[in-house]
């Protein structure tokens, strides 16, 4: 028998950044919307715990118990008496280091997968205990839709949306450490005056309507200046896709994918072919938001 799960990708509309906390951490305002941009998750039970992966970017991942998949298995079979033996399969289409979460949404997708091959039973606010161990991004790629996070973005509100927004998303040469942008940030603030991260009321109402014209001048992230200090070649491409007509253009969470938000299909075609002519990218994608988080897809 095996389950397979869905996981979606995430764009951060807003992402305020806080000071850097005793533990290490920054306290967040993050506003998460989840993008149909997918991996999917097989797991199957074996003789011991395994990480395969397929799809663009796969020899990137890490095949060993550091695998956010390995994780969650290990966590939920600790939590239930049970030996992790099983044999997962990440089939990629989340960009790898992108900043989208592809490694939170692989962890969530496989925490879904095990509670139903083990039927474990376990309730959802265990599974966001665990999502909330394993990492920051884990929790809102159980949860999927929109949301806000707050706390270090573990601590999830759903927010209403009014409507679909449409996104073009450009894939850069190379990765970046998030940890490493969230040095950058520091280092870039230090001896400033940093506020106390607050969610945008302006972009959650832009969310609330449905409001694409509303959400671009509202959308925002603390964390664009680092990734651009790491990765100046961004600039290029934010210029591209702005050039081509994106209601708005930015560093996806901690980068280095940038997203381009689109007035229509037409608009996001245009955005995308100038994207890709650009030579600023190594890829080009679209996709639409918001969709719902983990999702067992079979058994």
């Amino acid at each position: 028998m095996s389950v397979t799960v869905r996981v979606p990708a995430k764009v951060n509309v807003q992402l305020a950044v806080g000071a850097a906390r005793p533990d290490g951490f920054h306290d967040l305002a993050n506003v998460f919307l989840a993008v149909g941009l997918h991996d999917e998750v097989t797991v199957m039970p074996a003789e011991a715990l395994r990480v395969t992966c397929s799809g663009p970017d796969a020899a990137q991942v890490p095949l060993d118990r550091t695998n956010l998949a390995a994780r969650a298995a290990t966590a939920l079979a600790e939590r239930h008496g049970l030996d992790p033996a099983v044999h997962i399969h990440i089939a990629k289409d989340i960009p790898v280091a992108g900043g989208m979460a592809g490694g939170s949404a692989d962890g969530a997708g496989a925490l879904l997968a095990c509670d139903a091959l083990w039927g474990t039973g376990a309730s959802r606010g265990e599974l966001l205990d665990i999502c909330a161990e394993l990492g920051s991004d884990v929790p809102f790629s159980l949860v999927g839709g929109a949301a806000l996070g707050t706390g270090r973005g573990e601590k999830l509100r759903t927010l209403d949306v009014g409507g679909t927004f449409l996104w073009v998303f450009a894939m850069a040469g190379r990765g970046l450490s998030t940890p490493a942008v969230f040095r950058e940030f520091d280092r870039l603030t230090e001896g400033l005056d940093i506020p106390e991260p607050v969610a945008s009321e302006h972009l959650l109402a832009a969310l609330a309507e449905g409001d694409p014209d509303a959400l671009a001048a509202a959308v925002s992230n603390d964390l664009q200046p680092a990734a651009l200090s790491l990765f100046p070649e961004l600039a290029g491409t934010l210029a591209a896709g702005s050039a081509a007509g994106a209601l708005a253009g930015l560093v996806s969470g901690s980068g280095p994918t940038t997203a381009f938000l689109a007035r229509d299909s037409g608009s996001a075609a245009k955005i995308a072919d100038a994207l890709r002519a650009s030579g600023t990218c190594r890829a080009v994608r679209t996709a639409s938001g918001p969709v719902p988080g983990a999702t067992v897809m079979g058994a």
